[in-house]
Order: structure tokens, then sequence, then C-alpha cells
């Protein structure tokens, strides 16, 4: 009976694994929030939706701890989520904030995080040209003075150079 039982087990265990790892891809678990998207950057949109409040339910939200105040989800187009957007404001830090929703009818709190970040997921903007820093540094990207930096800076480590070759062959300076 060992000898069965062990196997049958272990298939019993594989089969409650997978069950576990395939029933969260079919939407939002009753009790989350999903925050749409997950990073964005200040004065971006988001979205937040949940099914926690039921079919044709609503809920209050509050995204205060970004700074956008508080927000309504109502039911969308898919009659089980309750849906709600705020934009994140310009002045926002990077970081993850927690954002919350109360449901109407039975006053069960969600939450779900978003995370502020400073620069966006997509290609962005490469920056192009030479740095404006206002104080010290090269007046421009000109290639003349470029060629008279390096050469003097050239002079100046052959100068030294053959200074201290001199003073170490002792002939004085």
């Amino acid at each position: 009976m060992r000898r069965t039982a062990r196997p049958l087990t272990g298939t019993a265990l594989a089969v409650a694994a997978a069950a576990l790892a395939v029933a969260p891809a079919h939407g939002t678990p009753a009790g989350d929030m999903e925050v749409e998207p997950s990073s964005a950057v200040p004065g971006g949109q988001v979205t937040v939706r949940t099914a926690a409040c039921g079919d044709g339910g609503s809920a209050t939200g509050d995204a205060g701890a970004v700074g956008s105040g508080s927000l309504s989800l109502a039911p969308g187009p898919h009659e089980q989520d309750a849906t709600g957007r705020f934009r994140v404001p310009p002045s926002a830090q990077p970081g993850t904030y927690e954002i919350t929703a109360t449901c109407t009818g039975s006053g069960r709190r969600i939450t779900g995080d978003l995370v502020v970040t400073l620069t966006s997921g997509g290609s962005g903007v490469h920056p192009r040209g030479s740095v404006k820093t206002g104080v010290g540094g090269a007046l421009g990207p000109d290639p003349v003075q470029t060629a008279a930096g390096v050469a003097a800076l050239a002079v100046a480590a052959a100068g030294g150079t053959w200074l201290l070759h001199r003073r170490a062959r002792g002939d004085g300076i």
C-alpha cells in the first residue's frame, strides 16, 4: 500500500499546484485591486479595477498616498468589475504607493500598489548636445577648443615628465 500511496500523493500535489498556478490567470482575484499601469510617471493617468465589490458594485477609492485624492469606481463594461481613473500629480516623488478602495455595499477594503518612477518604461528620449551646467566646463562642442585643451594637457604632461626625469638623474632643475 505504501508503494502506491507515494506516487498517488505526488500526483495529487502536482495537480493541486498546477490548479493554483492557473487560477489567477482568469482575472483579478476577489479582494485584489488591479492597477494599470502598475508603474507610472508623474502626470500619467492610472486606471484601477476590482471585482471584489460583486456584480454591478461600486466603490470609493483613495489615491491620497500619491497625492491624487479620492476617486469613484463604478461598474465598467464588464458588469463584475468596478473601474476608476486618476492622474498622478506632476509633483509626485518616486516610490511605491498604496491605493485603497472601499466597496459601497459591503464596506470591504481592497488595496493595490502603484510604483511612481521618473522614467517611463518605453524607449524614452535620448539626450543630445552639451550639458548646460552654467558654471565652468567647455563653452560648447567646438572641436578647435577641444583640440587646444588636449594639446595643453599633453604639453603639461611632457614637461612634468621631463622635470621628474632630470630630478631623478640629479641634474637639478
